[in-house]
């Protein structure tokens, strides 16, 4: 496997863990492979169970009826399913063969519930964001 641990600290939301909190969290990453074609998420299914970072490959994001943007290795998608439940916001399908890192919701679920500073950490990094979102 990749080396989750240096891949989870590049992600926003993971940013201010500390070693042991990305090396507890690596482990329960599971490896997902997705041939040219495959729809990986799609816009306003509740299927929202998984967190993903894109290994290698490449996958274009539509919302709205659009193209929004593509993902390439480092990338990451549906952390707004992993924290809220939610409908999810957009499509990806995989352009090429795609390699990601798949973080379920549940797993996340039980880290956060055994250890409270990582959830506390994680509560303060979506608040920054809302706090820094510019008014509308």
């Amino acid at each position: 496997m990749p080396n989750a641990e240096e891949a989870l600290g590049r992600v926003p939301l993971f940013s201010d863990l500390s070693a042991r909190q990305l090396r507890r969290l690596a482990a329960k990453l599971r490896e997902r492979q997705f041939s040219a074609g495959t729809t990986v998420t799609r816009e306003g299914e509740m299927s929202g169970v998984g967190f993903f970072i894109v290994v290698s490959g490449e996958a274009t994001v539509n919302g709205g009826g659009r193209e929004i943007g593509t993902l390439g290795p480092g990338d990451q998608f549906g952390e707004i399913a992993l924290i809220a439940e939610r409908e999810r916001t957009a499509t990806v399908t995989a352009k090429t063969p795609l390699n990601c890192l798949e973080l379920p919701v549940w797993e996340l679920r039980e880290l956060v519930q055994r250890d409270g500073e990582l959830g506390w950490k994680l509560l303060q990094h979506v608040v920054t964001l809302l706090l820094d979102r510019p008014s509308p």
